[in-house]
């Protein structure tokens, strides 16, 4: 009876425990609405200037310009991409690619380190709900006493005027927030000419922008915190790859517990109890509903609030700061002060690194790309003791300037070209082009089948801008 009666216990424990990790869920498993209060402090400082900045950049990028250039254009559609004002085009693709690997090995190699923070300091889900949808909330409902009020009270004139502004103007800043992501797709011009012209004249586009607007506003107005606690991978990610070497917002156990109320003038160490005054200021201000002081858990953003919350009242009863912080497990258990390990030392650089490859890969492209294949079933063909393959070329401008092009083989030295036009080849800016060309050799020089040849195109200065290497096909010969 009594082993029932304990394990009855440890259930209840348990789903207790369960209960408090999980801030997002009532006893009954159905969503429990998250209030945060406002935060405050000195790392909410720092990631209102971070969202600052992200958010200037966000809606200055897309006017931005390099060579004519779009900064940032990822248009699948038209296969138009543009990063950093540098186009790629399809022949690129094994550099996005690279890319794409090199920026989840970043991201990997990152959270090992340095946890979470990129969630709670970087993430765009996180910066317009905390930054913007958020902080028009504590304006039009005030803060987290007052909106508990509102949503607890009937449907009068008081809270059918402030939730339809806070709606009305949600709806507004989704609006905005998918004409600027549009505007990252097909490009500023094009937005701007949708919306002069009317929904009537491009209307596949005006109902792609109303889906748009329809997505961000239910993530951000009704699905909110659940984006990361039930949504995003990254989140799920971080489990299997942070351990007790990685920097993450920790609850301090060791000097924390046993938690008890505070009282004036009690000698706290001697009662035997820790500096946590279980004032609860860490819980009500988590935008994910979550108690820091259960330990790491997958909700948790590294936003910070919980650390300013705490610092705050440990400064009013006049206790040590960092009580939460910034820390690691290995920190926490071993109460040693932090320090960069060699292995984060040696990650750190290790993503330098991968920076500066991903920089390589981006840029190490050439202006332009050119290709001579042989058109598919033709030969050789000989005439007057000279032997002649037909080329098909294709030449990629990858800038905005106009070139003007010659085409010579290098190597063996003596082929000679003959155009099926002007030997001088006028390629615009970001232009595609083919053409033909002959090219002989006297029989004497092709001694084999199939001959190893380079073709060099040069710009209007003499200077090399591509080469290409492929075959020249001659008469089977056996060599004795």
């Amino acid at each position: 009876m009594s082993t029932g009666t304990n394990a009855e216990k440890t259930i209840a424990i348990e789903n207790e425990s369960f209960r408090n990790s999980v801030g997002t869920m009532d006893d009954t498993g159905k969503r429990k609405w998250v209030f945060p209060r406002k935060p405050k402090g000195k790392y909410t400082n720092y990631r209102n200037y971070t969202s600052y900045i992200l958010l200037a950049l966000f809606f200055g990028l897309p006017f931005i310009t390099i060579n004519n250039n779009p900064f940032l254009l990822i248009n699948v559609i038209d296969r138009k991409f543009f990063i950093v004002g540098q186009p790629f085009y399809l022949q690129d693709f094994f550099i996005l690619a690279l890319g794409a690997v090199t920026s989840v090995i970043f991201v990997m190699l990152f959270t090992v380190v340095f946890g979470r923070i990129f969630c709670g300091w970087l993430c765009p889900q996180t910066l317009f709900m905390e930054m913007v949808f958020r902080k028009i909330e504590y304006w039009i409902e005030g803060d987290r006493n007052k909106q508990m009020k509102l949503d607890r009270q009937e449907w009068d004139a008081e809270k059918i005027r402030k939730k339809g502004l806070k709606w009305s103007v949600f709806i507004l800043i989704s609006l905005v927030i998918s004409h600027f992501m549009f505007m990252y797709i097909v490009g500023y011009r094009e937005v701007f000419k949708i919306m002069k012209e009317g929904p009537a004249e491009h209307s596949l586009k005006f109902i792609v922008m109303l889906s748009f607007t329809a997505i961000f506003y239910f993530t951000f107005a009704w699905l909110r915190e659940q984006v990361c606690t039930l949504v995003c991978p990254y989140g799920r990610l971080q489990g299997v790859l942070i351990d007790k070497q990685t920097i993450n917002v920790y609850y301090d156990f060791k000097r924390g517990e046993n938690r008890s109320k505070w009282r004036n003038g009690e000698d706290r160490k001697l009662a035997g109890k820790g500096d946590c005054i279980d004032c609860q200021q860490c819980v009500v201000v988590c935008p994910t509903g979550i108690d820091i002081r259960n330990g790491q858990q997958l909700e948790c953003i590294n936003c910070t609030a919980c650390i300013d919350a705490c610092d705050e009242v440990m400064e009013k009863v006049g206790l040590p700061k960092g009580l939460v912080r910034y820390a690691t497990e290995s920190e926490i258990e071993n109460q040693s002060k932090f320090h960069f390990t060699s292995r984060m030392t040696i990650t750190t650089i290790f993503l330098a690194i991968l920076i500066g490859f991903l920089g390589f890969l981006m840029y190490d492209r050439g202006s332009m790309e050119a290709k001579f294949i042989k058109p598919a079933g033709s030969t050789f063909f000989i005439k007057n003791g000279k032997i002649t393959n037909t080329f098909i070329y294709t030449f990629l401008n990858k800038t905005n300037e106009t070139k003007v092009l010659t085409i010579k083989v290098t190597s063996p030295k003596n082929g000679e070209i003959t155009f099926f036009g002007s030997d001088h080849i006028i390629l615009k800016g970001d232009q595609i082009l083919k053409g033909n060309i002959n090219i002989t050799f006297p029989e004497e020089e092709i001694r084999f089948s199939k001959q190893n040849m380079v073709i060099s195109v040069f710009d209007e200065k003499g200077k090399i801008v591509d080469t290409f290497e492929t075959t020249f096909e001659g008469p089977f010969k056996l060599l004795l």
